[in-house]
């Protein structure tokens, strides 16, 4: 007999209605849990005059220092691993010049330096609070 002829199964009619009522069950069983849920308190309202003088002084003290410990903050990620691109010197020596390498531009950045241990840039993060 043909394959055409052959009588088709019922098995996937039947997976396609169980999915299907599952589904259903899934997103009644959702909208009951939200309906039930407590209504939220609206927030209350947060201007210059409910947060004081010293939540102000607060918020820039905290922000300033936050500031500060991004000068402190490691810059590659992959530094000190084994699949850290920037971890390689490619060198050069033309006649008797001095041989130039890109080890000191990749160097400090491949052993885990951060802003302020950069060589150019260092001094300029000195300007950073704290």
């Amino acid at each position: 007999m043909a394959r055409h002829t052959a009588p088709q199964s019922r098995r996937p009619a039947l997976l396609r209605a169980g999915l299907t009522v599952a589904a259903v069950a899934a997103a009644l069983g959702a909208g009951e849990a939200t309906a039930q849920a407590a209504p939220a308190a609206p927030p209350a309202p947060v201007g210059l005059d409910t947060l004081g003088a010293t939540g102000l002084t607060g918020a820039v003290t905290n922000s300033v220092a936050g500031v500060g410990q991004l000068k402190s903050l490691q810059l590659n990620p992959l530094a000190k691993t084994g699949v850290d691109p920037l971890d390689n010197a490619v060198g050069a020596q033309v006649a008797d010049f001095q041989p130039l390498s890109t080890g000191a531009a990749t160097g400090p950045l491949a052993a885990g330096a951060a802003l302020e241990d950069l060589p150019v840039v260092g001094g300029v993060a000195g300007v950073l609070p704290i």
